[in-house]
């Protein structure tokens, strides 16, 4: 053994009051001055996971109330008192193996692209866009890719297994000419169809021709007895 180093980890609150709980690891050395890794600490999933902040339960904890309950970030972390980067890097490493879950996405029937702009950056405030793939029939976001154009959807759909990619294709009738050609590529023995919410912006947004109805002009009467 070469020495016994001491981590603080952040748990979950006690009777109101925040929680660390501080572990003692066991740090091991090899005498072979050959061996390749030289020294390592113990470590016990049950504990704290690899390279978290967190105890187990608190990270999980903050996944699940990231991720089903919609809760910010900023906001857990403000329950466990501790930084932001602490329970969003535990967010993400628990959340990352739920997310890429195959049985997650499941085989839905209707899919749509819908392009979202992320976040404003840099002195001339460049336009961050991201592309939203979502299982229309159900209301469930799939996956969110970078970028506006079709190159990351289209690596998306590759990705998936054969039975699964032969969804109805769902598209507004504006549709992008880089989404086109994801459906058109990856999708090619798919429907289009329109969902209700496209059509009636489609039909607010046409141009409609008004005529503009003054009113006739003042005439001077004159009375005459």
């Amino acid at each position: 053994m070469k020495e016994r180093p001491t981590v603080t980890f952040t748990d979950l609150p006690c009777f109101g009051r925040p929680v660390r709980l501080v572990w003692r690891k066991h740090r091991w050395a090899c005498p072979d001055p050959s061996c390749p890794v030289g020294s390592w600490t113990g470590e016990d999933a049950r504990i704290a996971a690899s390279r978290m902040g967190l105890t187990d339960r608190a990270g999980r904890w903050a996944t699940e109330q990231v991720g089903r309950h919609g809760r910010s970030v900023s906001e857990v972390a403000d329950d466990l008192a501790c930084d932001w980067h602490t329970v969003n890097h535990a967010v993400i490493g628990y959340g990352t193996a739920l997310i890429e879950d195959p049985d997650r996405i499941g085989e839905p029937d209707a899919v749509g692209l819908d392009e979202t702009l992320y976040v404003r950056e840099g002195e001339y405030r460049r336009q961050c866009w991201s592309t939203q793939i979502v299982d229309v029939s159900q209301g469930r976001l799939l996956h969110i890719v970078a970028g506006r154009d079709s190159a990351e959807p289209c690596a998306w759909f590759a990705a998936r297994p054969e039975p699964w990619a032969r969804p109805y294709r769902v598209g507004d009738p504006g549709l992008s000419a880089s989404y086109k050609m994801v459906f058109d590529t990856m999708l090619s023995d798919a429907s289009q169809v329109a969902d209700p919410f496209h059509v009636v912006r489609v039909r607010h947004e046409a141009p409609c021709i008004r005529r503009r109805v003054r009113d006739p002009p003042l005439r001077a009467v004159a009375a005459v007895r």
